[in-house]
């Protein structure tokens, strides 16, 4: 594990001096949120290019290394970069070194901020799975199926040799899912972390990047403090008006007092199965089940955030052209007061300031934000979609066409080769992805009824901070109105087209309309609370009924003790035992369920869970049928297993409960190996 921790620190200085060659003036913190991510990112894109060649081995994680670190090297080639670099370690060590001797200057708001969001994120990452004695479990519901399918994907890189890429729940089909969160975790378990462990870290790493990185964007574009820690706060805990059954949970439960309803909350308000409850939370439905979505996300804000910074540096670029040598003067005088003030802050202050400023043309914003566009593909497809799509309509809007074309061959240079690779020769139907339906997963309830019980407030608040006039001038400002535009998309594509063969898959694309709402949201109630009096009030109760149901769901998943038998302990030694017994590339039949001890293997299984494999867009009723007649011994068995070059069989409780099973017929295999009710047979081809 240790060697893990460190990959991720060299990943993340990395990506931090990589920072340094395009974002102008950025905190030192909100550098190493970026570096994180980024450098995360790359370590998996880079090694994934390196593996395939020479197998996820030794050198190709060193060399792997080397390059992430090598490359951003290239920061320090400039002196003024290099003098900057030195001053913001300079701060940071100053700002440790005087909160150490002086707790009292500590800026108190930021640390119980962070501190609060960071033991949420730990403990929810922690009960992500649980690895004990007696088994694999989960702590979250939402990821009961999600989890074995992750840990099929990290096995089979880190113990299964799967290069190129099959599907490991699908043998023989190129793997198109983006993988490359879950790549990286096979890294570090190549490095010695155990499964959990590679989750975890780099789960908990990103988690809390991707909070600094909205805060910073929100930052950055409402220039309000308040509505800018308020930003992640609203997306983490979003939700809608779910928190209503918590009045039903209250009575049933009224005897065991606050403590006791809190131990015992239902797993979800968000998001309840047969029902119209679909929106979900974000930390129970998406970063933790959905690993890819979890790394999508901040790679996202970080575009974002550039998109909108280049913009500001036209804005002032076109300014200077109009005015000339005045508002040049302006500028320089400007830079020179920033400078003093950041300086007395350094001498009385504990948090770390912005770096001094070396300009950066938009130019060269919009090229760096299409280089972290370009490693989406392979980490979460529909994001890159998502930022492909605003982007194209925001250079619709803005008419900068030279910082946009910079943007897009950018970002196509890097993406394209990586979405040539995953749909070259792919089994993947893509006639059940899309298709016209409305409403999203609303089934027979009202359109218009289901979105206002899914998202509660959240809708006519994003109205109502648009519509909002303060003498005359409106809270939402023409520039910011205009970049929030395109992301509407992400809201009317989604209501009215299926994206996916299950349309909840939908939300991948809806939440990012909630995500760039929610600033609009958070200006609207700092402006009330700032209002004071009965507004302040309104604010509050407000603030409540959007994250209401959203903690709900946290807390059930940070207090609650509950948890979700994934694989049971007699399983996991039998995955020990196929590890031991066969070959890497093996690939194995067994009962097509969601949680098979093959997948903990990385050898290459004929058919995991249907659900999953209808998910990916395959055809899953063919195989499906096959495996039955294989395990009733139907006269066509052997030939089946001919078929698909079927190296060995699986026996156990798992295929006696859901098939039909002729003792008789495997009985004339070798038997490899048994642990408890698990059997292996050798399949031996004539």
């Amino acid at each position: 594990m240790i060697i893990s921790l460190a990959l991720v620190v060299l990943a993340t200085a990395g990506g931090t001096l990589v920072s340094y060659l395009y974002d102008e003036g950025a905190a030192f913190a909100a550098r190493l949120c970026a570096g994180a991510c980024i450098g995360i990112a790359a370590l998996g894109l880079v090694g994934f290019v390196l593996a395939s060649f020479l197998g996820l081995t030794p050198l190709a994680i060193l060399l792997t290394v080397l390059l992430v670190i090598s490359l951003p090297l290239l920061a320090l080639r400039n002196p003024n970069r290099r003098v900057i670099i030195q001053q913001d370690l300079r701060a940071t060590y100053r700002a440790i070194r005087q909160g150490y001797l002086d707790p009292s200057r500590l800026p108190l708001g930021y640390i119980v901020f962070y501190t609060v969001i960071a033991a949420i994120l730990w403990r929810a990452f922690q009960r992500a799975m649980i690895d004990v004695p007696e088994g694999i479990f989960t702590g979250v519901l939402n990821n009961f199926g999600d989890l074995p399918f992750h840990l099929s994907v990290i096995s089979s890189f880190a113990y299964g040799n799967n290069f190129p890429p099959d599907d490991p729940t699908y043998a023989g089909v190129r793997f198109t899912y983006p993988f490359l969160t879950d790549f990286v975790s096979a890294i570090f378990v190549r490095c010695g972390a155990n499964l959990r462990q590679s989750m975890f870290i780099e789960n908990f790493v990103v988690a809390l990047a991707f909070v600094g990185l909205l805060h910073r964007w929100a930052l950055e574009m409402l220039r309000d403090k308040i509505a800018a820690a308020m930003t992640p706060v609203l997306v983490l805990l979003s939700g809608g008006f779910g928190w209503v059954l918590l009045w039903k949970q209250a009575t049933e439960k009224s005897q065991d007092g606050l403590a006791g309803i809190l131990q015992n909350l239902p797993p979800s308000f968000t998001v309840i199965p047969d029902t119209t409850w679909r929106w979900g939370n974000a930390v129970s439905t998406l970063l933790i089940p959905q690993r890819g979505f979890l790394l999508g996300l901040p790679l996202a804000v970080i575009v974002f955030t550039q998109w909108w910074l280049a913009t500001s540096d036209t804005t002032t670029d076109a300014e200077m052209g109009r005015h000339g040598d005045a508002a040049k003067e302006r500028k320089q005088e400007k830079g020179r007061k920033s400078k003093k003030q950041t300086s007395r802050k350094r001498g009385s202050d504990l948090r770390v300031p912005a770096s001094p400023l070396l300009p950066v043309p938009s130019f060269h914003r919009m090229a760096a934000a299409g280089v972290v566009a370009g490693l989406l593909p392979l980490v979460h497809a529909h994001s890159f979609v998502v930022v492909m799509v605003v982007g194209a309509c925001l250079a619709l809007l803005q008419q900068r066409w030279r910082d946009w074309v910079a943007f897009f061959v950018v970002a196509s240079l890097i993406a394209l080769p990586q979405m040539w690779w995953s749909t070259h020769n792919s089994a993947v139907d893509a006639g059940k992805f899309f298709d016209w339906q409305f409403g999203w997963d609303h089934g027979q309830e009202s359109a218009v009824w289901f979105w206002f019980k899914n998202t509660g407030l959240f809708i006519p608040l994003t109205v109502a901070a648009i519509l909002w006039r303060s003498k005359n001038r409106p809270l939402v400002s023409r520039r910011l109105l205009v970049f929030f535009l395109p992301f509407t998309l992400c809201f009317i594509i989604p209501n009215v087209l299926k994206m996916a063969p299950w349309i909840w898959d939908n939300i991948k694309v809806l939440f990012y309309w909630w995500l760039a709402s929610t600033p609009l949201v958070a200006l609207l109630l700092a402006r009330l609370w700032r209002q004071g009096g009965l507004k302040k009030a309104i604010a509050v109760a407000l603030f409540t009924c959007v994250t209401l149901a959203g903690a709900l769901d946290v807390a059930a998943i940070v207090l609650r003790s509950g948890r979700y038998d994934v694989f049971n302990a007699e399983g996991i030694r039998f995955a020990e035992l196929i590890k031991q017994e066969t070959a890497p590339r093996a690939i194995v039949i067994h009962a097509p369920v969601h949680n098979h001890p093959v997948f903990l293997t990385g050898r290459r299984s004929l058919m995991g869970y249907p659900g999953h494999v209808w998910t990916h867009g395959l055809e899953f009723a063919q195989r499906e049928s096959e495996i039955k007649r294989v395990y009733a011994g139907a006269p066509e068995a052997a030939a089946i297993l001919r078929k698909y070059a079927v190296a060995y069989v699986v026996v156990s409780p798992l295929e006696r409960n859901i098939m039909n099973v002729n003792e008789q017929f495997f009985s004339k295999f070798q038997l490899v190996g048994e642990e408890g009710g698990y059997r292996l047979y050798k399949i031996t081809q004539p």
